[in-house]
């Protein structure tokens, strides 16, 4: 009997997460299409094909082009985003219920989202292009302060002291915030309610257009630095073995999660566990190394909420379930059974 070789299993891996991918990628098409379908004014698969193709009345053009379509990709881009982000974090802090929700730097774009609300004369006015960047800040600003927080001399960042520390700051933003709602005006108070919840409010090609730069610059720049995630999380004191610069990787992927993170708040809410669930359940397909687990991350992402958003469309027509109390349904459960896991 012929022995494995290990370029053999290299391939047998390369194969598996290509297989992975290319099914992720189909489902993903599949849903898009079903979105494009759905709604409270249903178009039919032929009448979708004909308005692809210019040869659809006003009205569904109106419907399929500046509604469902702007939506839907945004509901790609952002799932895409935050599961690539909960993978940095993950990989970085080599734990496996790290994720920018559970963490607190959410909360923190959100808070800093919010005090522009709060004191910019109508919600509608909000420049899209200026949320991310001010989210950008929120979330920057929280990371530091829960690395820091959680940063001990000798003992660096624990999983388990970096996840508590998370979670604590993330409870104090959220009272933070929730007193600010009191003190808006009641046009403002719906809008952030329904950002809270997780709705993906931004739903026209001028938020699309503001997201695309981070995703398409920060979701490739990720990708380059797969082989750095595989080394930073065997370890520090291996990692300077291999000759990383640790520190200097840690800041420049957190800098990216934290990007990434923030940008997809700013256009689509409070939306938890998309990081949590989409970086878990492509190790468990594809294995822990990053050159597969990051695109796996990606689609599994971008597959959850437009899925996710599917749902909350056509559950309770012609009213609309927000996007992040379809996927709080799902990620809380499955939080849960990551928390009995642990060891640590």
């Amino acid at each position: 009997m012929s022995m494995v070789t290990a370029s053999q299993v290299e391939q047998q891996k390369v194969k598996r997460g290509m297989l992975v991918v290319g099914i992720l990628v189909a489902l993903i098409i599949i849903v898009f299409i079903i979105s494009m379908n759905t709604g409270h004014i249903r178009l039919s698969p032929l009448d979708v094909i004909k308005t692809l193709f210019g040869y659809g009345t006003h009205n569904q053009s109106l419907i399929l082009f500046q509604f469902r379509l702007p939506r839907i990709v945004i509901a790609v881009l952002i799932g895409a985003g935050l599961s690539v982000s909960g993978a940095i974090m993950q990989g970085i802090s080599r734990n496996a219920l790290a994720d920018p929700g559970i963490l607190g730097i959410n909360a923190g774009a959100g808070l800093m989202v919010m005090l522009f609300i709060f004191y910019f004369p109508t919600t509608t006015a909000a420049p899209p292009f200026m949320l991310p960047l001010l989210a950008l800040l929120g979330a920057g600003l929280t990371a530091v302060l829960i690395f820091s927080l959680s940063y001990k001399r000798g003992e660096g960042i624990t999983p388990t002291r970096l996840l508590l520390t998370g979670i604590a700051v993330a409870a104090g933003i959220s009272a933070a915030m929730i007193v600010l709602t009191l003190k808006l005006d009641p046009d403002k108070y719906q809008f952030v309610a329904t950002w809270m919840a997780g709705s993906i409010w931004g739903t026209t090609w001028k938020y699309v257009y503001a997201l695309l730069p981070w995703i398409f610059v920060l979701i490739p720049y990720v990708m380059i630095k797969a082989r750095t995630l595989n080394v930073l999380n065997l370890g520090d004191a291996t990692a300077k073995g291999l000759g990383a610069h640790v520190s200097k990787e840690q800041l420049k992927l957190i800098g990216a999660g934290v990007g990434l993170a923030g940008a997809c708040v700013a256009i689509s809410g409070s939306i938890g566990f998309v990081g949590l669930i989409g970086p878990h359940l492509a190790r468990r397909l594809v294995g822990s190394n990053h050159r597969f687990v990051l695109p796996a991350s990606a689609f599994l992402g971008a597959l959850l909420v437009l899925t996710a958003d599917l749902l909350g469309r056509s559950i309770l027509q012609p009213k609309e379930v927000p996007v992040g109390i379809v996927v709080a349904v799902i990620g809380a459960p499955y939080f849960l059974y990551l928390l009995a896991r642990s060891k640590s």
